[in-house]
């Protein structure tokens, strides 16, 4: 129960604080939002190392609840403040319980919710520093050459920690495929659904390499 409480108490201090920073209107909307996806994901792929698989099931119901609450209620400003359409934060919450059910492997698990919160995240960053000379469209929502080259960068590098610490590595193509299938699937996943997409098929491939 203590592990519980500590958890919560680090996710909604980050809300918090990322909510009153967006209220101050000094940074970018997208910067407020990834600042949330980064640290509360990046904290999130923690959680196998001090969470039960079932405290983090009950968890991602949880926070399922409260995001679609906040959203319907647009509580949380920052969060919800894209102007494309987007169930992101659903479909983050549904990912943290749903890879679970794939792995039971703490290392997998770390990495790949880490393609959903710090990849996916450094690409939405480089994408609205560097990428407006560079767009294209997928399904009517821009994309931008730097912002998948970010990704693809940060996949890559995730998945290289992911052999140093891991049970299980995986070879230097097999990384280079993963993060391919990852730069694509963050590409095609419009609607906010890469980030179910991206932290599903990661773990499903590093548990059946």
């Amino acid at each position: 129960m203590p592990n519980i409480i500590f958890t919560l108490t680090i996710v909604f201090g980050l809300v918090l604080v990322n909510e009153i920073w967006w209220r101050s209107r000094k940074v970018h909307n997208e910067f407020n939002r990834k600042f949330v996806h980064i640290t509360v994901g990046s904290f999130v792929a923690t959680w196998p190392f001090f969470l039960t698989w079932h405290q983090i099931q009950l968890l991602s119901i949880a926070f399922l609840v409260v995001v679609g609450i906040s959203k319907y209620f647009n509580l949380f400003k920052a969060i919800h403040s894209v102007q494309r359409p987007t169930w992101g934060e659903i479909f983050f919450a549904l990912a943290v319980g749903l890879v679970t059910l794939i792995t039971k492997d703490q290392w997998i698990y770390t990495a790949a919710v880490l393609q959903m919160s710090l990849a996916d995240g450094v690409a939405a960053i480089v994408g609205v520093q560097f990428g407006n000379s560079n767009r294209y469209l997928v399904y009517k929502q821009a994309k931008s050459i730097a912002g998948t080259l970010a990704f693809f960068a940060a996949s890559f590098a995730i998945l290289v920690a992911y052999n140093h610490y891991g049970s299980s590595p995986v070879s230097f193509a097999q990384i280079s495929f993963i993060s391919i299938i990852a730069s694509g699937l963050e590409n095609l996943g419009v609607l906010g659904l890469d980030n179910l997409l991206v932290p599903l098929v990661v773990a499903f491939m590093l548990a059946n390499h």
